[in-house]
């Protein structure tokens, strides 16, 4: 548990991604490492992201009970959200989803039998926009079992984008703070057939560097892992 915690909250000189506690046994949490001050200058207009181009501002709160569809490159996978889980978690997920955030979203870390992360923007300007937009904690109702999505994190109220949904049952997340908010309820077969042959991050492992995704976006990654998935688009369900 220690080397898991340790690889979650940090990957090696670089800040941590965000990300999920790693277990002994298992590669490193989901982790969110705190995001570094992103090297491209943002010169977008707001007009150009939309209403993405201001966190602060998507503050909705979600129905108590939703559906959230992924379109993905392997099919589509249906998140169920019930708000009094997770209720920050939730009004987050919704605003993102919403306001088309998930378009174009790489699976950049995917441990088999452990979780599968994804949640970074393939565009480095809205990662440097977002680095810093972070919810409160929610406390724990439900246990990261199989199929529960919950946010990863790099330690207390520093929720921003990146989650995880858990392939196994990794019930020793619950103690450490991660509150799941919905849960698969269609399409897990797709999420056990997302890619996952580069295993865990850089530097523990042979994936993709959080701080490079933050940096560099989708180019980075296609160039240098082209057989991840992705997110393509994401809607509310009625």
């Amino acid at each position: 548990m220690t080397l898991l915690l340790a690889a979650l909250l940090a990957c090696g000189s670089e800040p941590a991604p965000t990300s999920v506690p790693a277990q002994p046994d298992k590669p490193s949490q989901p982790l969110t490492p705190p995001a570094e001050p992103a090297d491209a200058v943002i010169d977008a207009t707001a007009a150009d992201l939309g209403a993405l181009a201001n966190p602060s501002a998507l503050n909705e709160k979600a129905p108590d009970a939703f559906k959230a569809r992924f379109t993905t490159t392997k099919g589509d996978i249906v998140i169920e959200v019930h708000r009094e889980w997770s209720p920050n978690g939730a009004d987050r997920f919704y605003n993102l989803v919403k306001n088309g955030y998930f378009e174009d979203i790489a699976f950049f870390r995917n441990i088999k039998g452990f979780m599968v992360q994804f949640g970074i923007h393939g565009d480095p300007q809205l990662n440097a926009i977002w680095k810093d937009a972070k919810i409160t904690d929610d406390t724990v109702v439900k246990s990261n079992t199989p199929g529960y999505v919950s946010f990863a994190t790099s330690g207390p109220n520093t929720r921003t984008t990146q989650m995880f949904i858990n392939h196994g049952g990794n019930d020793s997340l619950d103690g450490m703070g991660f509150s799941p908010f919905g849960q698969v309820v269609e399409g897990m077969s797709v999420v056990n057939e997302l890619y996952d042959g580069y295993g865990e991050g850089a530097p523990r492992g042979k994936g993709p560097r959080q701080d490079l995704i933050q940096k560099q976006g989708n180019s980075y990654l296609r160039a240098e892992f082209p057989q991840l998935d992705y997110i393509q688009s994401a809607s509310i369900e009625e």
